[in-house]
Protein backbone atom coordinates (compact mmCIF):
# COMPACT_ATOMS: atom_id res chain seq x y z
CA UNK A 1 0.00 0.00 0.00
CA UNK A 2 2.42 2.51 0.89
CA UNK A 3 4.63 1.72 -2.28
CA UNK A 4 1.36 2.47 -4.07
CA UNK A 5 0.53 5.91 -2.55
CA UNK A 6 4.32 7.23 -2.95
CA UNK A 7 3.62 6.30 -6.83
CA UNK A 8 0.83 8.32 -6.83
CA UNK A 9 2.13 10.81 -5.23
CA UNK A 10 5.26 10.79 -7.41
CA UNK A 11 2.78 11.35 -10.47
CA UNK A 12 0.45 13.60 -9.23
CA UNK A 13 3.76 16.00 -8.49
CA UNK A 14 4.96 15.21 -12.08
CA UNK A 15 2.08 16.19 -13.73
CA UNK A 16 1.57 19.53 -12.28
CA UNK A 17 4.83 20.58 -13.09
CA UNK A 18 4.31 20.81 -17.06
CA UNK A 19 1.87 24.11 -15.53
CA UNK A 20 4.40 25.16 -13.17
CA UNK A 21 4.64 29.25 -13.52
CA UNK A 22 8.28 30.21 -14.48
CA UNK A 23 9.12 27.37 -16.29
CA UNK A 24 10.43 28.65 -19.74
CA UNK A 25 8.52 27.31 -22.73
CA UNK A 26 10.01 27.64 -26.15
CA UNK A 27 8.98 29.41 -29.47
CA UNK A 28 7.79 27.01 -32.38
CA UNK A 29 8.46 28.47 -35.26
CA UNK A 30 7.32 26.57 -38.65
CA UNK A 31 7.65 26.67 -42.54
CA UNK A 32 8.37 29.57 -44.35
CA UNK A 33 9.32 32.92 -42.96
CA UNK A 34 7.25 35.47 -45.00
CA UNK A 35 7.70 39.37 -44.74
CA UNK A 36 5.67 42.18 -46.25
CA UNK A 37 9.16 43.57 -47.74
CA UNK A 38 9.39 40.40 -49.79
CA UNK A 39 6.10 40.72 -50.91
CA UNK A 40 6.80 43.91 -51.62
CA UNK A 41 9.38 43.06 -54.23
CA UNK A 42 7.37 40.79 -56.04
CA UNK A 43 5.72 42.06 -59.54
CA UNK A 44 3.85 40.24 -62.09
CA UNK A 45 5.37 38.83 -64.70
CA UNK A 46 8.42 37.79 -63.08
CA UNK A 47 9.73 34.53 -63.77
CA UNK A 48 9.94 31.31 -60.98
CA UNK A 49 13.39 31.60 -60.57
CA UNK A 50 13.04 35.66 -59.95
CA UNK A 51 10.26 34.78 -57.32
CA UNK A 52 12.58 31.24 -56.00
CA UNK A 53 14.71 34.35 -55.33
CA UNK A 54 12.98 36.43 -53.44
CA UNK A 55 10.39 34.06 -51.53
CA UNK A 56 12.85 31.27 -51.41
CA UNK A 57 11.60 27.38 -52.02
CA UNK A 58 7.75 27.08 -51.47
CA UNK A 59 6.77 24.88 -48.56
CA UNK A 60 4.24 23.01 -50.90
CA UNK A 61 4.35 22.77 -54.33
CA UNK A 62 1.00 21.28 -55.40
CA UNK A 63 1.52 17.70 -57.41
CA UNK A 64 -2.12 18.32 -59.27
CA UNK A 65 -1.81 22.24 -59.92
CA UNK A 66 2.15 23.11 -60.62
CA UNK A 67 0.80 26.59 -60.92
CA UNK A 68 0.10 27.54 -57.45
CA UNK A 69 2.85 27.48 -54.85
CA UNK A 70 1.82 28.16 -51.15
CA UNK A 71 4.40 29.91 -48.68
CA UNK A 72 3.09 28.89 -44.93
CA UNK A 73 4.40 30.20 -41.74
CA UNK A 74 3.21 29.22 -38.20
CA UNK A 75 4.55 30.12 -34.60
CA UNK A 76 3.54 29.26 -31.53
CA UNK A 77 5.63 31.82 -28.59
CA UNK A 78 6.01 30.22 -25.51
CA UNK A 79 2.83 28.15 -25.05
CA UNK A 80 0.32 30.58 -26.36
CA UNK A 81 -2.07 29.96 -29.26
CA UNK A 82 -0.31 28.78 -32.65
CA UNK A 83 -0.51 31.66 -35.35
CA UNK A 84 -0.63 30.90 -38.99
CA UNK A 85 0.19 32.94 -42.05
CA UNK A 86 0.35 32.36 -46.13
CA UNK A 87 0.84 33.57 -49.25
CA UNK A 88 -0.23 31.46 -52.48
CA UNK A 89 1.68 32.42 -55.57
CA UNK A 90 0.00 31.60 -59.31
CA UNK A 91 1.66 31.43 -62.25
CA UNK A 92 1.27 31.06 -66.37
CA UNK A 93 3.59 29.44 -67.90
CA UNK A 94 6.68 30.54 -66.50
CA UNK A 95 5.53 33.85 -65.03
CA UNK A 96 4.04 35.14 -62.04
CA UNK A 97 0.25 36.16 -62.33
CA UNK A 98 -1.68 36.82 -59.19
CA UNK A 99 -0.70 36.49 -55.23
CA UNK A 100 -3.30 36.06 -52.44
CA UNK A 101 -3.13 35.20 -49.00
CA UNK A 102 -2.16 37.59 -45.87
CA UNK A 103 0.36 39.73 -47.27
CA UNK A 104 -0.32 41.78 -50.53
CA UNK A 105 2.13 43.66 -52.72
CA UNK A 106 2.15 47.43 -51.40
CA UNK A 107 2.92 50.22 -53.78
CA UNK A 108 6.05 52.45 -52.87
CA UNK A 109 4.70 55.65 -51.44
Amino acid sequence: MRKFLIGITASVLITGCAEFPGVHKIDIPQGNVVSQEMVNQLKPGMTRNQVRFVMGTPLITDTFSPDRWDYIYSMEKGGETRTQEGVSLYFSGDQLSRISGDYRPVPPQ
